[in-house]
């Protein structure tokens, strides 16, 4: 009997040409940020689309203030695991900051790096059109390039914080112009992040490519957000644009404490996660006390304070 698996039945790896065709059809992108196998998985599984493996991670999983100094081994390895994890779905690793903003070298070499050894489908970089010399190499030696314009976190300082971009008509005007600029560049995607509704809208709309929004409104052709932040792992973070469709922050430490309830009182474990030899392992034996110790013959000759130097 063939133990060959029927290709018509293994899933359909999404790419950048299928997120082009999504956008064309009118259908909706489902992006998530994950950072690892286990996620990735569930992700996958939940339907996402794309799973983008953000420098987020420098303030979800390192619990830093910002996402300065993650580096590219760190997005690297987070990658790698995600694309473990994910069979079908199209997977992007974020370029960390100064990765690629001194010289296009330098980012056509980390770029593929986190091709090669990430395994990533494609990079995302943060930037408007200062980018386009950086992006051609990169599309050129065949590296798909996603954008992300609007609220770029590695730009924090120059901008003052978190703060939504693009509510003036000139820095619209220099977003949207950006935006051109990225498609025009190579870019098959752009992320616009923390602008106003009407300017994702026109963005869109100017754009053949997809338009993947956080916090940009729902004009964008598709949506992403970071896995923690849809399932409220975090409690005390709740900025406007995050939606919770569950509240993990909640029902896992109420799971954690039952955990430690039922050790400390001896519940856990059970009979039921408990395992048996199915044959004694060994004979009987006699406890044999030991010999009460006479302190003045350990102290004697021989004794630990006689021992000749």
């Amino acid at each position: 009997m063939s133990t060959q698996k029927d290709p018509q039945k293994a899933p359909k790896k999404v790419t950048a040409t299928t997120l082009q065709k999504m956008k064309v059809k009118g259908e909706r992108i489902s992006m998530v940020t994950a950072y690892d196998a286990t996620f990735a998985r569930l992700v996958e599984e939940g339907g996402a689309e794309v799973i983008l493996v953000g420098d987020s991670l420098g303030m979800v999983v390192q619990g830093e203030d910002n996402t300065l100094g993650v580096t590219i081994e760190d997005i690297i390895y987070h990658s790698r695991a995600v694309s473990r994890g994910a069979k079908r779905a199209h997977i992007v690793a974020d370029m960390p900051f100064m990765s690629y903003q001194a010289d296009p070298l330098d980012a056509l070499k980390n770029a593929g790096r986190l091709i090669k050894e990430g395994q990533a489908h494609a990079v995302k970089m943060e930037g408007g059109k200062e980018l386009a010399p950086i992006i051609r190499p990169l599309v050129q030696a065949g590296i798909p390039v996603m954008g992300h314009l609007g609220l770029t976190p590695q730009s924090i300082h120059a901008m003052g914080g978190f703060k939504v971009q693009g509510r003036e008509a000139e820095a619209a005007a220099r977003i949207l112009e950006d935006a051109k600029a990225l498609e025009a560049a190579g870019a098959y995607a752009i992320v616009p992040e923390g602008i106003p509704v009407e300017l994702s809208r026109v963005i869109t709309q100017a754009l053949s490519v997809p338009t993947i929004g956080i916090g940009a409104g729902i004009e964008c052709d598709g949506q992403v957000l970071v896995i923690y932040d849809l399932l409220g792992m975090d409690l005390s973070f709740k900025p406007k644009f995050v939606k919770r469709f569950e509240t993990l922050g909640k029902t896992i430490p109420e799971a954690m404490q039952s955990y430690t309830d039922q050790v400390k009182s001896g519940e856990f474990p059970a009979e039921e996660q408990t395992f048996h030899t199915k044959k004694q392992l060994f004979g009987p034996r006699e406890l044999v006390m030991p010999a009460p110790i006479d302190v003045e013959e350990e102290d004697g000759i021989g004794g630990l304070h006689e021992v000749p130097m």
